[in-house]
C-alpha cells in the first residue's frame, strides 16, 4: 500500500508543478496566432510546390535517361 501512496502522491505533485509551469507561460493573442498560423500554411504550401516539382524534374529526367 505503501508504493501506491508514494505513486499517488508523485503524480499529485507533478500535476500542481504542470500547472504552476502553465501559469508562468504567456499565450499568444487571437491576432498573434492567426498571423502565424497563416505563416504556417503559405510555408507549407509553397514548400510542398517545391518539393513536387523537384520530383516532377527529376522523375522526367529518368525517363528522359532510361529510354
Amino acid at each position: 500500500m505503501s508504493k501506491l501512496n508514494e505513486g499517488v502522491g508523485s503524480l499529485r505533485t507533478f500535476l500542481e508543478e504542470v500547472k504552476v509551469e502553465l501559469l508562468k507561460c504567456t499565450w499568444p493573442t487571437k491576432k498573434e496566432l492567426i498571423g502565424q498560423s497563416i505563416v504556417v500554411i503559405v510555408s507549407v504550401i509553397i514548400l510542398g510546390a517545391f518539393v513536387g516539382l523537384c520530383d516532377l524534374v527529376n522523375m522526367n529526367f529518368l525517363q528522359f535517361i532510361i529510354h
